[in-house]
């Protein structure tokens, strides 16, 4: 082996390079991210207007289970995305290459881009990315092939199993359909799914690598499969008799959350870009926290740590104090433990402001969608800004003692709201707070 020699004279200079270019870095100013459309499918509507009418008269979304019969299961109520014909918006062959998540993705995101006035063509379809993020993926697929495999054989078993069933696939339907080039890629944190994606989308735009993103999550849940299994679980809700009262987030009658289907995408865009083009500007985006409890697969830690640091982290990043924030839109599922510990951690990081604090959690009219839910709380974060109106807890009829906050019960509020919070809390401990701000 030949010896090796170093010239240690030159380290001091690379050393003195390296870190005058991570001054540069860490001093460059980072850009403004900002949200100039939004799209929504869900168990409120087929679109964001509709959801956000629903949500301010105080609807429930939730009723029977008619996806499937569901007689025979613990739980028999969900969300499910009503009237819903994927050949409304998609051609017959694409339709049938798309599992129901993948379907609800696109024509969110197409909502999100419609609205916002951008034209993606050849001039900058390179500048325009996705992060469509998904908790479960294309579980109708993996059902329905699964049945026909074990029934008639592997020969039967589609050859579309495989692209429809992977839970980037919602991610990679939305580049194919609205012919976007940049940056594309599925992620999967439990609840926190959809914020998380926000998140990393809300980064790639401020440090520079694309200047649009659209962002958010899609859920088709409400199959045999996740409802046997979540109801093992003893996660979900079995007032099986009154659906619309079921989620009742802080209730001391609360006895588990609702599943339901949707999608909430969000098209973010770099400030300059937006106001260049004389784009309508929504709100801005500016902090995102995310943590990991450590603690348990499905229980959130109960002193509420992970999710006061996201908390914490969030309002670091988004350089302002917590009694800047104006409206919660809180995790809120309507379980035992979840709606306690989050209680908790707001008390420990607002304090005596916590009470002065408006706190409410729109998953008692919506329930919950999994990995677009933290999505579709944006959503609701961002018109919150935009009409000066907060929606309701609804079905609070029984305050829980050791829920004591102001939720916001049963009507929508008026409220000049500059700031707002949003925290997705999910299984395997992760903890997710976005902040917006009007613009």
């Amino acid at each position: 082996m030949p010896d090796v020699h170093i010239n240690l004279s030159v380290v001091p200079l690379a050393r003195m390079s390296l870190k005058a270019n991570l001054h540069s870095m860490v001093n460059k100013p980072a850009n403004r991210v900002v949200i100039t459309g939004l799209g929504v499918v869900s168990p409120l509507g087929l679109d964001a207007p509709a959801t956000w009418e629903g949500l301010i008269q105080g609807r429930s979304g939730i009723g029977p289970i008619t996806r499937f019969d569901a007689s025979d299961f613990a739980s028999r109520i969900g969300g499910e995305v009503k009237n819903f014909d994927p050949l409304k918006f998609l051609a017959p062959k694409e339709a049938r290459r798309m599992d129901r998540f993948a379907q609800f993705a696109v024509v969110a995101a197409r909502e999100a881009l419609s609205n916002s006035g951008l034209v993606v063509d050849s001039s900058n379809k390179s500048a325009v990315g996705a992060i469509i993020g998904s908790g479960i993926g294309g579980i109708d697929t993996f059902f329905e092939q699964t049945k026909i495999l074990l029934q008639s054989g592997p020969d039967r078993v589609s050859p579309f199993i495989m692209p429809m069933m992977t839970s980037d696939m919602a991610a990679a339907q939305v580049s194919l359909n609205l012919g976007l080039k940049g940056i594309n890629f599925s992620i999967s944190s439990a609840c926190a799914t959809g914020t998380d994606a926000l998140g990393i989308a809300f980064d790639l735009i401020r440090t520079g690598q694309i200047p649009v993103m659209l962002a958010g999550g899609t859920e088709a849940a409400v199959n045999p499969v996740a409802v046997a299994g979540y109801a093992a679980l003893k996660a979900l809700s079995t007032r099986n008799n009154n659906p619309e009262t079921a989620s009742r987030p802080f209730d001391a009658t609360r006895d588990g959350f609702i599943i339901s289907e949707g999608a909430a995408i969000l098209m973010l865009e770099e400030l300059n870009h937006a106001t260049g083009r004389g784009a309508c500007i929504i709100a801005e985006i500016i902090g995102y926290g995310a943590t990991a409890d450590a603690f348990h697969i499905t229980h959130p830690a109960e002193d509420g740590e992970g999710g006061v640091r996201a908390m914490q982290m969030a309002l670091r990043d988004a350089e302002i104090l917590a009694t800047d924030i104006g409206y919660i839109n809180a995790h809120g599922t309507s379980t035992a433990i979840n709606d306690r510990t989050e209680t908790n951690a707001i008390k420990q990081v607002f304090a005596d402001y916590a009470y002065s604090l408006p706190v409410s959690s729109t998953k008692s009219m919506t329930g919950h969608l999994i990995g677009a839910a933290g999505a579709l709380e944006a959503c609701v974060c961002a018109l919150v800004i935009r009409d000066g109106i907060i929606p309701p807890t609804i079905n609070l009829l029984h305050p829980d003692p050791e829920c004591d906050l102001d939720y916001v019960p049963d009507k929508a509020r008026r409220a000049a709201v500059r700031t707002a919070m949003s925290n997705s809390f999910g299984f395997g401990g992760r903890n997710s707070t976005v902040i917006l701000r009007s613009i």
